[in-house]
């Protein structure tokens, strides 16, 4: 990670009190509205060829983060500084030839993709919408060798997409968000429907394309196994708001928020003999309303170190090092 900032210091992607909330109608006939705050006030940066990872139980707005990074979801307030330029609120002309460079590979390969289309033809369609100077002839080549990379036979371009395999119709979400050879791709949890074997191959292959294509990614999910395995830094989103964000190594090595530290504990260790021995932290209670958060801290009602200032105070994001950034009263205790 230090090696990625010293060569390329200048953030590709810059996000700043980002913040998504829904309107939601209220009790009865004359409740007052109410907001469901999916995503409340989230800054970061990314740096070219880097991959964030993003993790979090469901529900806690990891996709909705997603989307509004890519104005596919409009965001309620805030900032998304996309190569120095603010793209929030940005109208749809101007945004067009953004998408280019800004792609997403979706959580359920099949549903993303039409199934009264053939492959060819759903690869192809990012190329016909922005480069349409481009003639059938070198589109079809273009499909062919993306598919070819990706790891489909070009032989297959006439088929659709209920003749393949899970894992296959992820490989052509892939080609699709490649096909334009973009600079950042969001990957909504990519793997997660697929099998662990496959699920290796998909994000093996992503590696081998940020390397090949120097791309930045982020990676949603909440398999921390896969997230440690591909990503350079983690992002902890609780409902909504940022816990703690750090470099690989050191969220694993000494988590500084407890909410990382249950999480962390729950990955299961191949090692049997330490996976019988490891402490484990088990948060009792379910994840909180986002239409009704608990006061100050978030994560107060499930945290095992509470106390009255987390009832009354929002703690702010503090910066322990120039790489790690936590959200706790009691951080220094952790």
């Amino acid at each position: 990670m230090n090696a990625i900032r010293k060569k390329k210091n200048v953030p590709i992607l810059s996000v700043r009190d980002l913040k998504v909330h829904f309107s939601l109608p209220g009790k009865g006939f004359f409740g007052p509205e109410r907001k469901l705050k999916a995503v409340d006030g989230i800054n970061f940066d990314l740096f070219p060829g880097e991959t964030l990872g993003i993790v979090g139980e469901s529900g806690c707005g990891k996709s909705t983060l997603g989307r509004a990074i890519l104005q596919l979801i409009p965001p309620t307030d805030g900032q998304v500084v996309w190569l120095g330029r603010d793209i929030v609120g940005a109208p749809h002309r101007e945004m067009q030839p953004l998408r280019r460079d800004l792609q997403i590979i979706f959580q359920d390969p099949l549903a993303s993709l039409n199934p009264r289309m053939t492959i060819g033809e759903i690869i192809a369609e990012p190329l016909v919408t922005h480069k349409p100077e481009l003639g059938k002839d070198e589109i079809k080549a273009r499909v062919k060798r993306m598919m070819a990379r990706v790891g489909l036979l070009p032989q297959m371009i006439n088929r659709y997409p209920h003749e393949f395999s899970g894992g296959q119709c992820q490989r052509i979400g892939i080609a699709r968000a490649m096909i334009l050879e973009p600079k950042l791709i969001i990957c909504d949890e990519p793997v997660s429907a697929l099998d662990v074997s496959i699920q290796a191959q998909i994000v093996n292959l992503l590696q081998e394309l940020q390397r090949e294509f120097d791309l930045s990614l982020i990676f949603i999910s909440h398999d921390l196994s896969i997230v440690r395995h591909i990503c350079h830094r983690i992002l902890v989103l609780y409902l909504g708001n940022l816990m703690e964000l750090a470099d690989r190594d050191s969220i694993y090595a000494a988590p500084k928020h407890p909410y990382t530290k249950a999480l962390i504990s729950a990955v299961p260790i191949p090692d049997p003999e330490i996976e019988r021995t490891k402490e484990r932290i088990v948060l009792t209670g379910d994840l909180p309303s986002p239409i009704n958060p608990p006061s100050g801290c978030v994560f107060r009602t499930r945290c095992p170190f509470a106390k009255d200032v987390c009832a009354t105070d929002v703690p702010s994001v503090d910066t322990i090092n120039d790489q790690h950034q936590v959200a706790c009263h009691f951080h220094e205790r952790m």
